[in-house]
This record gives structure tokens, sequence and C-alpha cells, in this order.
């Protein structure tokens, strides 16, 4: 018995004792108000609700009396071994054997789709992560946003929200004219500039502008010599860029450059939709946004008064043109740094008539910091001041690399041990989880080596304490899997998925699918068989939405 079916059980037992207590009362009432969870101590038996206290003051009675009353009516459900009540109205139910062990023949026939949903069917998400300067390759805080940042694509989609992943191409400011100066610099071979950007990339990059331009590039004057290598020269390092994630695994379905918001009108049009609902006022020659109507700490510049967009009219622009693309969800991912970014821009959505944190969410990402020899990583082979994707990649590889970063909130500070994630043993988090589901192949070629299939399915079989705690893991993974996308939380999975490893283990060590010695097959192993091929499944299935491979050997 899935918890779907579980939860429309104890909805049929509700409606009816509370409309006998109330009529009326149940009214409107549907499965999803009726909480289940697992509880933490299996004694308790598979699931736990707390349906009665929630339920009781609206009823009208006392809440231990009503979960008696739903006790007595939930045991007479088929699948239903047992159900008591506990403190002041807890339901703890205990599903009988074969109830529970049905679970991994589901699994099985629902294959890559065991996990998924339509709960967001209705949410049209802009994702926008990464999005670094094209002045330099994409460095930690940036590596961990790419692996966050498709993970969490992967989980809202498979709870069918329609996801773009979108990256915002910062080709308009300073700081290109910066990384144009440092091109020419190490082209000249001057020093990098004081404000410039150094590293061996530079050169590379200089090196690259100076065989692709058509002509003399030491004949042109000195403005024209930094255009033609800021416009070679951030292509080039762009390239770059996409090529890195690309091996990471992380691809975009829009890459937006934001010099278009300045030379198509999308700024003005953004003025003049904020000026019709009231929001913009001129002072001191400048335009301005009513931002602290809306909760900002104070009123911002739009347009300065010598003419020029002030950088938040890009935040403005950009905001109205993802909305009028149809995204009722556009959510941000952002550095540390950006923290004190998140009020003005929560103002501004408020400001065009949408909902903050709703329309518009932001999440922040803390630094990382790589450890190596029980000693900090700070320096690059190739950037010289900055470790990058391509450091660690080289050092632990893609599925280590992304796991790491995304096994963890991406509020909290992270140190990522590179001894660690090189070691072969279970002390290492991707290696333990990976592993696991190599077993469950391992075990899937020697069952049938032995005789073991799946002709049979007798799940009363499955009794061992192993077998109802890994049962009742796998059942959580649906859950475990929306939950994480509700939140936007993607190291809910590998956590789960290193839980949901470690009671396989143990499993593995308790419970044989293929006979000893001389012994027959029976319908037993042929069973385990199924929860094996189960636990392997879903596995698989986390491990594809963080974007980590699921090897068959190892």
């Amino acid at each position: 018995m899935d918890p779907a079916a579980l939860s429309a059980a104890l909805l049929d037992v509700i409606r009816p004792a509370a409309e006998a207590r109330r009529p009326g009362s149940a009214e409107g009432l549907t499965a999803s108000d009726l909480p289940l969870e697992r509880p933490k101590n299996r004694d308790h038996g598979d699931w736990a609700s707390n349906a009665a206290l929630k339920l009781a003051k609206t009823v009208g009675a006392n809440p231990r009396e009503f979960a008696s009353e739903i006790a007595v009516a939930l045991e007479s459900v088929p699948g239903v071994a047992s159900v008591e009540v506990a403190g002041p109205g807890f339901i703890n139910i205990r599903l009988e054997a074969a109830a529970a062990g049905a679970l991994a023949k589901t699994i099985v026939d629902a294959g890559g789709a065991y996990g998924t949903s339509a709960v967001l069917a209705d949410q049209v998400i802009n994702l926008e992560f990464v999005s670094a300067n094209p002045t330099g390759p994409i460095h930690l805080g940036g590596t961990r946003w790419a692996a966050v940042g498709d993970s969490l694509a992967r989980i809202l989609a498979s709870q069918g929200a329609s996801v773009t992943r979108e990256y915002y191409f910062n080709d308009h400011g300073a700081q290109i004219d910066r990384f144009a100066k440092s091109l020419v610099a190490a082209h000249e071979g001057r020093p990098t500039p004081e404000d410039g950007y150094g590293g061996g990339y530079i050169g590379d990059i200089a090196r690259r502008v100076a065989l692709a331009y058509e002509g003399d590039l030491d004949a042109l004057d000195p403005d024209a010599k930094q255009e033609a290598f800021r416009e070679l020269g951030v292509g080039f390092m762009f390239t770059e860029i996409k090529k890195s994630l690309h091996e990471f695994g992380v691809d975009f379905d829009v890459y937006f450059h934001e010099n278009d918001l300045h030379t198509s009108g999308a700024v003005q049009h953004a003025v003049d939709r904020l000026r019709e609902l009231g929001h913009i006022f001129e002072e001191d020659g400048a335009l301005w946004l009513r931002s602290t109507e809306f909760g900002d700490d104070r009123d911002r510049v739009i347009i300065r008064s010598n003419g020029v967009p002030a950088y938040f009219s890009g935040d403005l622009a950009y905001y109205l043109d993802k909305r009028e693309r149809g995204f009722n969800r556009c959510i941000i991912m952002l550095g540390a740094d950006h923290h004190g970014y998140v009020r003005r821009m929560m103002a501004m959505c408020a400001a065009f008539g949408d909902e903050p944190n709703v329309n518009l969410q932001i999440l922040i990402g803390q630094l990382v910091n790589l450890v190596k020899d029980g000693q900090p990583v700070r320096m690059s082979k190739r950037a010289g001041t900055i470790v990058t994707l391509e450091d660690l990649v080289e050092i632990v590889g893609v599925d280590a690399a992304r796991y790491a970063l995304t096994r963890s909130s991406a509020d909290s500070n992270l140190d990522i041990d590179l001894d660690l994630l090189q070691k072969r043993t279970n002390d290492n988090p991707v290696f333990y989880v990976q592993y696991a589901h190599a077993r469950t192949h391992n075990v899937a070629r020697n069952a049938a080596a032995s005789g073991v299939d799946r002709s049979s399915f007798a799940p009363e079989l499955l009794q061992h304490e192993t077998e109802s705690a890994l049962l009742g893991a796998l059942q959580e993974f649906p859950r475990v899997v929306a939950f994480a996308a509700e939140v936007r939380e993607p190291h809910r999975v590998a956590r789960y998925l290193e839980e949901l490893a470690g009671l396989y283990h143990r499993w593995y060590d308790n419970c044989r699918v293929i006979p000893l010695g001389d012994e027959p097959v029976a319908d037993v192993h042929r069973t385990r068989l199924w929860l094996n091929d189960a636990t392997g499944q879903v596995l698989r299935n986390g491990l594809d939405l963080l974007g980590v491979s699921a090897p068959e050997r190892m």
C-alpha cells in the first residue's frame, strides 16, 4: 500500500467520523489535509498521522478519543495490520507484510517514472543560475550553482513543472572594459592593469584574438584596439565557459544578453509600465522607483540625472521581460555577496503587481572552500587567483564534484575535502551511493546466473526487519522529491540516497537473493530480487535528479 492509497483510506475513515460528530465539518476535506509521515522509531509502525489532533477542534472532539475512533475503523482497511493511538492523539499504523512488500513490484513496473508527479504542472519556471561574467573561468561559487541549479531544474521538472534554464550573459558594463584592457596589456607584453584580470587564461585568450582578427591589430588606435579585443575576447571566453559547463553536465535553454536590454528598448518599456502603475517619480533630474512603498529600505534610481540608466534599470527590464515571456515563477540563484540585493528585487516584484517569493524567488548560495591534506586550496594553475570548475573536476571528476556540491544546503558554507572525494571507500558519500547501485546490478547478474528470476512475486515473504526498513525508505522517495521541489532544496535528495544506500547495504548483509549451496530457488529469493531491483531503480532515479551517473559496475 503506497502513501496515496493509505491517505485515501484515512480520508474515507475520517469523513464519516467527523460528520457524525459535527455535520459539515468534513466538507472540503482532502487527503492532502491528512498528514502521513514515517516514524523515526520503526517500532512505532510503518506510518504515523496527527490527523486527529489537527481536526479535533473542527469536529468538536477530544483528540485522543477521536484518534481511537479512527483507529478502530482503520484496522478494517485491507492491508492494514494494526493501528495504535499514542500520546495525545497520534495514530500509528502498521501494514501487513504483503501490503508493504507490494511496493517493490510497483517501483519496478514504474521504472524511471517512480518519484515523478504532476503536482507542479501549473508552474512555468524560469530558473536563472550561474550567469558568471564572461571575464574568466567559472569559480567555485559558480560551480556550486551549476550543480545545484541543474539538479533543481531536474527535480522541478520531475514534479510536472515546465522549466527553462537561463544564463544571464553580462556583456554590458565596466567589468567587460577591464577584461578588454587586460587582454590588450597581455597582447602588448605589459603588466596586468591594476583593476584588471590576471591568470594564464588572459594570455591564452589574447593570443586567440590576435590570430582570429582579420587585419593588423597593432595598427588600430587604442579605442578601436580595445573594442576588437572586447568583442572577440568576450566571445572566446564565453565559448570556454559554455564548454566547461557542458562537460560538467549543464546546458542552458536560453542565453540572455544583458546588452539587449539596453538596445531593444526593454528598459524604457519597464519604466513606462511602472509609470502607468504610479510608482515612478522624478527628483534632482533623475528618475526613481518608489520602492520604499514595497518594503525596500530606500527608493532606487532607475535613470541617473545624466540620462545614463542605473544598474537597477536592467533588473527591472529583465524581470518584466521574463514575465512577458510567460513565466509565472522566476527563480534567481545568487552568490553570498548579493544578500543585500534581495529586498530591492522583491520590492521591484511587488511594484509590478506580482507576489514576492512566489512570482519571484531568490536563492542565496554561500561560499565553497576546497581542502587538501588538511589545508585550504586557494590557487588555480590556469586562473591564478581563484580555484575554478575545471580545477575541481580535474581532481575528483564530474560525478564526485556534482554530488559534493549538491549534498549540502546551498545557504550554508561548504568545505570540500578533496582527499575524501578521491577515496573508493564508504567514507566518500558519492562512492557509497554509487556502489550501492552497482551492487544491485551485481546481485541481479549473480541471480540470473543462479537461476533466480522475477517469475513470481510473494510480497508477504518480505518479513525481515531490514526488508521492512528498506521498503519504508523506498516508499519515501516520491515524498522526498516532491518536498525538495517545493522548498527548492536538491540536497534533500542526496541525503535521502545516502540513507537508502545504508539500508540497502544492511539488507544485503542479512537477506540472501541467491540460495546457499544446494538449496533450491524459492519464491522468497525471487521476491527479494524484486526488492533488490526496486532499490536499484530508486537509486538510479535519485542520482539522475542530481545529474550523477549510476554505474552498473565499480
